[in-house]
């Protein structure tokens, strides 16, 4: 799968370098994986005619070197691109997680989890989510975050050690639900 990076802008043109995305299986909650899909279809069907239409409207205003909207239509269009190709692999790459799946006596996707991170007793509750779904705000925790990477596989009562920019931290699994 190739999608398109924006680089960087030399005199108003944008510059596109092509990258490889790495194929990674995602995992999605059925929901997400609607969400997703109902914003991919959006994307390919109304937005692309609208930057079309825009591209065509701008080419009409006569020189493209110095037409600001033509190149605006243009970067408009490169990240509706860029954000079509992402959800196609995250897409074609997904695992639906379901609610049947994620009990058991070890942390795995889908596991809500209660932690007590060394010299704090207060304990903190996470769901374990794909990175899709990952909001720190709702305690919906990625599963390739750090702390979501190092908790997968334990069981309660285990003590974890992980690297992360501020250092070294220390948990331990209160509970699994």
């Amino acid at each position: 799968m190739v999608f398109y990076e924006k680089h960087d802008r030399i005199q108003g043109n944008i510059s596109l370098t092509i990258k490889k995305m790495k194929e990674e299986r995602e995992y999605l909650t059925k929901e997400k994986f609607e969400q997703l899909k109902k914003e991919l279809d959006e994307l390919k069907t109304v937005k692309r005619k609208e930057v079309a239409e825009s591209l065509d409207y701008a080419r009409g205003l006569g020189d493209l070197s110095e037409n600001a909207e033509y190149h605006e239509a243009r970067e408009t269009q490169a990240n509706i691109e860029d954000r079509i190709a992402k959800l196609e692999s995250i897409l074609k790459n997904a695992t639906i997680m379901s609610a049947e799946s994620t009990h058991g006596e070890h942390v795995r996707i889908g596991s809500m989890v209660v932690l007590e991170k060394q010299g704090d007793k207060n304990n903190k509750k996470f769901k374990i989510v794909g990175s899709e779904e990952s909001d720190m705000a709702t305690g919906k925790l990625s599963n390739r975050s750090p702390l979501g990477a190092a908790v997968l596989g334990k069981k309660v009562g285990e003590t974890f050690s992980f690297n992360s920019p501020g250092g070294t931290m220390t948990y331990k699994i209160i509970g699994i639900e």
